[in-house]
């Protein structure tokens, strides 16, 4: 063992969940500097490494958890919203609420919802912020953090290249960032175009197939939605020629080599809303973009059934996110995976837990350094209380409460009561 693994700290738990393996009973995890360097039995871990042992007692030890998507501007608009007849009067309520916040309003809000994502255990997150430029004024949240600039230009959409020039500056100052045009009826194709041209090591989310009135409005040119962007002068020519993800992949859908995007920088939000052609385009599509789904925020919106059998079968990488506290009650990523067993009790609560460790980190190209317990990868490790009486991942998902220690990129952060002992 190479001596800077001698140098660090032991974290040892009753038991730990790799996903590397089956769990290791009174495990440890060897840490240096911001990366973990030795897993394994205690009495092994101990007798490799001389370092300081912390000791997590009856708990389990995690991997860190990744929120695949949320809004963290929108924290402050929990319960502000009551269930509105339709997404397109959500979207109404959500503006009016947003016209009376001030950015001090929205940077106390991003900070709050750090902390609350903290409490639940999330590590990581994917954050879609409408305001990049205040990135700037928001203190290390020690959380990982993926800015993902949220631009429309639904009102000027001949200022799609300012848009993308000043959020990628505005991104500068984060480690980690990505461009999301909102949503195919508030951003341009130019837009979308000229996000996907900010280079290939640059991510890429959008909200797609959100809605049953999204659909009407691109399908069949009418509804709700289609009324109301009409109405603050949207060009409505892209309405009527297909559904939103045939527009989304190109509507010149001809080889099954092509489809006109750089899908796999894609992150797409939702997709609840698809057509049995659109399951046909998925099927024939070689690459594939990643899916985020939000169950709490589904059912706050009464969607139809997200169909995860379906894209699941045909090969797409799924995870789940919180969305925004204007549609969810939490940033809780465990009552995230409590509301998905409730709709699909087949999916084993070890695969259900992967959706929030695993595949989020492969949808944001870290999936050889974060998402697992294993030497090299960051030091993201949380720890809960949980029952020695029944499997562990039925444990992990059934866990309903705030976590008791964690640590990000080899740092332990302040979470509540702190149960860990320091042995030697």
């Amino acid at each position: 063992m190479p001596e800077s693994c001698k140098r660090g700290m032991i974290v040892r738990a009753r038991t730990i969940a790799t996903m590397d393996g089956p769990p290791i009973e009174n495990g440890a995890v060897a840490i240096s500097g911001d990366r973990i360097a030795d897993v394994g039995k205690f009495d092994q871990i101990k007798r490799r490494n001389s370092s300081t042992v912390v000791d997590l007692g009856e708990q389990a030890l995690l991997p860190g958890l990744i929120n695949a998507h949320c809004h963290l501007d929108y924290t402050c608009l929990r319960s502000k919203i009551p269930r509105q007849k339709s997404f397109t009067d959500w979207i109404r309520a959500i503006n009016e609420q947003k016209s009376k916040l001030s950015p001090d309003d929205y940077i106390a809000s991003i900070n709050e919802g750090f902390a609350e994502a903290k409490r639940f255990g999330t590590t990581t997150i994917a954050n879609l912020t409408a305001f990049p430029e205040l990135i700037r004024q928001i203190p290390d949240a020690a959380v990982r953090t993926w800015w993902f600039a949220e631009l429309i230009d639904v009102r000027s959409p001949d200022r799609a290249n300012e848009l993308v020039d000043s959020a990628v500056e505005s991104l500068k100052f984060a480690q980690n960032y990505g461009l999301a045009p909102h949503a195919l009826f508030t951003a341009s194709r130019n837009l979308y175009q000229r996000c996907e041209e900010a280079g290939a090591n640059v991510l890429l989310t959008t909200h797609l197939a959100e809605s049953r009135e999204e659909m009407a409005m691109f399908r069949d040119a009418s509804g709700p939605l289609y009324e109301f962007m009409k109405s603050i002068g949207r060009n409505m020519d892209d309405c009527g020629n297909g559904t939103p993800l045939e527009l989304f992949v190109g509507a010149s859908y001809a080889s099954p080599a092509r489809t006109g995007r750089a899908l796999p920088q894609w992150i797409v939000g939702h997709v609840n809303e698809l057509t049995e052609s659109d399951f046909q385009v998925l099927e024939k599509m070689r690459t594939k973009f990643h899916v985020v789904h939000s169950p709490r925020s589904h059912q706050y919106f009464a969607h139809r059934q997200f169909a995860f059998t379906r894209l699941h079968r045909l090969g797409l990488n799924i995870s789940l996110g919180t969305d925004s506290l204007a549609s969810n009650e939490s940033l809780n990523l465990f009552a995230e995976m409590r509301a998905f067993q409730r709709s699909e009790p087949e999916r084993s609560p070890q695969k259900i837990f992967e959706m929030i460790t695993l595949n989020p980190a492969s949808a944001l190209r870290e999936q050889n350094r974060l998402g697992r317990i294993r030497p090299g990868f960051r030091a993201d490790l949380i720890a809960i209380s949980c029952s020695e009486d029944r499997n562990l991942f039925e444990a992990i998902v059934a866990f309903d409460g705030e976590i008791d220690w964690m640590m990000v990129n080899g740092k332990t952060q302040s979470i509540g009561e702190r149960r860990s002992t320091i042995v030697s």
